[in-house]
This record gives structure tokens, C-alpha cells and sequence, in this order.
């Protein structure tokens, strides 16, 4: 029973945040709310969701401990903002694609942008109209689009990894940023702070991987990101909110795992 009433209390704190994310992406283009890096739920939720976890769990100290854990990973969807002066260059994470025109076979032939990734684009040269000096680095669906629409300079793509064979392997949130840290630490001026453009839903977890990658790294203040889901993408789980929420909350509590495992025992 104590389990059925923390389900109860959980569900009824979670539709909150679920309407106001979707109030909040479906803003002004230009416009984006102001949210502090711990936005959270409701007032009291915290509390509420303590007691009842310590009743499931019999464990008070272990509840403590957790809700914060299950608050920043399924309550808190708006990463930290900055204004356009304090970035240095720009990373732009793609979001699903489309399957290879013409039917080809998909391990060998490169997806198609698709249109989120459009918008993705379409994001990035808003920002750039209003700071050109910033040089973009963007995964290859979005620098597709930069240089054929836009006919954008000072980008660059990240590619995915193709062997030998011609097989793709395609580069997650943090393959990107992998590859994003090695070209900063060319630049003259050092690594710098990064102005991260991603797909609403996808954004926290952009901002947080780049972060990972020791790189200083905020959202744009005053830009919407895009948030239709694209109901043709090639990757199932980008095509709903639902499905890719489930999605983004397992690979935050991935790097979560590591993160408490290895400050509570960093000698291993």
C-alpha cells in the first residue's frame, strides 16, 4: 500500500512540470523562460515525496538521499541560461533524422537531416544574426543544413565515425562532445564558454554533457529551442514525447550512477 501511495503522489507532482514543459516550448520563437538550474517541482514536493519514499522504504536517511537524485533526473528540464556575451562559440546537438532517401541501407548510407534538425539550424542562425563573431560547432545533420540554407562560414561538422567497411556508427550526446573538447583545446583563446543549442526536451542533458566534457557551457537566454517531435524520424524514440522522455531520464540516470558511485567511493 505504501508503494500504491507513492505512486499516487508521485503521479499527481509529475503532471505540473509535464504542462508547464510543454507551455514553456511552445513559447515565442524568441523568447525562452527564465529558469534557475535547480527549477524543479512544486513547492513541497520535495517534502512530500520524503515522506513518502521513507514509508516505502522503511528508511528515512535513504529517502533523503534519493529524492533530490529523482528531482534534478524526471523534475527539472530547463538547463542554466546565460546572455549571448559571455559565450565564445556554439555546439548544436542533433535530434533523430529520417531514414536514408531512396531507400538505402541505412548502415551505409548517411540519414537524412530531417526537419528538427531544420530547426535546430534555423536556431543557430538566429543566434548568429545576433552574435556573428561565434563559430559553430555543429553534428552533421545541422551542419548540413547551415551550409545549404544559410551558407553559413565558420562551421564545424561533426561527423559520425564510418570504418572501413563503410558501416556508420552514429555519435551520441557525449561522442559529440567529445569531439567538440578536442577542437576547443586548439583554439587560441583556450576552450572558452559554450552557447549549447539542442531540441527542448534534449537541451538539460546537452548542457550537462558538455559541462562533462570540461567545458563552461550555458543555454542562450531569450531563444526557444525546437520541441515538435517528429512523428517520420528514424529513431524511434525521438518520435514522441512520451517514449523519448523515458529515453532521456534512463541516460541522465546512467552518468547519475557513475557520478554517486564514484564520489562515494573514488578509490574504487
Amino acid at each position: 500500500m505504501q508503494r500504491r501511495a507513492f505512486a499516487a503522489a508521485l503521479t499527481a507532482a509529475v503532471a505540473a512540470p509535464a504542462v508547464l514543459g510543454a507551455t514553456a516550448a511552445q513559447a515565442s520563437p524568441q523568447t525562452s523562460p527564465q529558469a534557475s538550474p535547480q527549477h524543479g517541482g512544486p513547492v513541497g514536493l520535495s517534502r512530500r515525496m520524503v515522506t513518502a519514499l521513507a514509508a516505502e522504504l522503511d528508511d528515512k536517511a535513504t529517502a533523503k538521499t534519493l529524492v533530490p537524485l529523482i528531482e534534478d533526473v524526471g523534475f527539472d528540464w530547463h538547463p542554466e541560461t546565460a546572455p549571448l556575451k559571455k559565450f565564445d562559440f556554439i555546439v548544436a546537438y542533433a535530434f533523430g533524422n529520417r531514414l536514408p532517401a531512396g531507400g538505402g541501407d541505412p548502415t551505409k548510407v548517411l540519414a537524412e537531416p530531417g526537419p528538427v534538425n531544420e530547426e535546430l539550424a534555423d536556431t543557430i542562425a538566429r543566434i548568429r544574426a545576433a552574435r556573428r563573431d561565434l563559430p559553430v560547432y555543429a553534428q552533421w545533420e545541422i551542419a548540413r543544413r547551415l551550409e545549404s540554407k544559410y551558407g553559413m562560414t565558420d562551421v564545424t561538422s561533426i561527423e559520425p565515425e564510418i570504418a572501413a567497411d563503410g558501416t556508420i556508427t552514429y555519435l551520441s550526446t557525449d561522442g559529440v562532445a567529445a569531439q567538440v573538447i578536442d577542437h576547443r583545446k586548439q583554439a587560441p583563446g583556450g576552450v572558452g564558454t559554450a552557447c549549447v543549442v539542442g531540441f527542448r526536451d534534449h537541451h538539460k542533458r546537452c548542457v550537462q554533457t558538455t559541462r562533462d566534457r570540461a567545458m563552461p557551457a550555458y543555454a542562450p537566454a531569450g531563444f526557444a529551442m525546437p520541441h515538435t517531435y517528429d512523428l517520420e524520424s528514424g529513431q524511434a524514440w525521438t518520435r514522441r514525447r512520451d517514449l523519448y522522455l523515458v529515453h532521456d531520464m534512463l541516460a541522465q540516470w546512467t552518468v547519475l550512477r557513475a557520478k554517486v558511485i564514484a564520489e562515494a567511493y573514488p578509490n574504487g
